[in-house]
Order: structure tokens, then sequence, then C-alpha cells
């Protein structure tokens, strides 16, 4: 009879204990690491048209994006991933356009703690490189795709309008392309 008791107790201890640790573990998955050394942050350069991930003091990867056009601009400032989301649906009043070929987010969606504003994919991969989105960070979908692999929710995202001492150093100085150049000197322009 006591050994009955004490299998009955057990089995009601698992059946209350195991959904605790289940949704602790759950939880945790959505949660930012509290490893605060091993986040990552973004720097986004809004002249330079690039992004870059860095790790402690190490530059991982730059990427060109397209950043917002002058009648909507990306925001500046320091900011926090706060979402994830593969094959995003585009939600916009009165239009939903899911997953696919035809959705202006692409295939990944970073989303950011200022509410409507993130890091995406796009169906219009020759605006990279442009002031061009409504206002968000739009990436290759292929690029999109490994960033979205090196991010997680909580790290760091800063957002330049201006140009400072560690977007020079992150991204050097752009080239003049060799028909500008050409044109300038012929203009007498020089170099």
């Amino acid at each position: 009879m006591k050994r009955d008791r004490r299998c009955s107790n057990l089995q009601s201890y698992l059946l209350i204990a195991f959904p605790l640790v289940f949704a602790r573990f759950a939880i945790a998955q959505n949660m930012p690491s509290e490893d605060v050394a091993h986040r990552r942050r973004v720097v986004v350069s809004i002249p330079d048209r690039m992004l870059a991930v860095i790790e402690g003091d190490t530059v991982l990867q730059v990427f060109p994006v397209a950043v917002g056009a002058d009648t909507s601009p990306s925001p500046s400032g320091d900011f926090e991933i706060t979402n994830r989301v593969t094959h995003p649906t585009y939600y916009h009043p009165g239009v939903v356009i899911p997953a696919g070929k035809d959705n202006p987010i692409g295939t990944r969606w970073v989303g950011l703690n200022k509410p409507g504003y993130g890091i995406h994919g796009t169906n219009v991969p020759n605006s990279i490189g442009h002031a061009a989105s409504h206002g968000c960070i739009r990436m290759r979908n292929r690029d999109v795709e490994k960033f979205f692999a090196m991010v997680q929710v909580g790290d760091a995202v800063q957002i330049l309008a201006e140009p400072n001492e560690e977007s020079a150093l992150i991204f050097g100085e752009q080239e003049v392309p060799a028909i500008v150049q050409s044109e300038a000197i012929s203009s007498g322009g020089g170099q």
C-alpha cells in the first residue's frame, strides 16, 4: 500500500512538475539571452545604406540595405530586436499579403521596439542601396536570411542618420564610381 501511494505521489508530482519545467523552457526560447557579453549589435548607417552585425569589437558581416525614402524616412536612434518571423505575412490597412514572391517584406522580419518598424527582406531587390522604403530597413532576401540567423531577440540596433567615427571604421569611405569620377574630370572638376 505504501508503495502504491509513493507511485501515486510521484505521478502527481510529475504531472505538475513536467508542465512547469516545459513552460519555463518554452518561455525561455522567446526571451532574450541573459548572457549580455554574447549579445550582438546591429549598426545601420542611413547615409552609407549599409548594415553591420557586430559582436564585441568584431564586425561579423556587412550588408547593403535600402533605407526610408525622403517622404518616409527611417527612424534614427537606439532600438532593440523584439521579434523574429520567418515567412511573414504583410499587413497594411486594407491589405494582407501572405508569405510568397509578392510579399513586400520578403522572407524574414526582424521587428524593432519601435512599433511598425523592422529589418526585413523585399520583393524589389533593385531597391537595395537606395532611399526607397517606407521607413524600415530592407535587405535582399538571401542577405536577410543570413542576418536573421545571426541575431536574436534582445540584440541592440543602432540606426545612424549621420556618419560617426564608428561608422567610418565599419563602413569606410565610399568609393566614387568610375563613371562619376570621369565625368568630374572631363567637366574640369578634377579629383
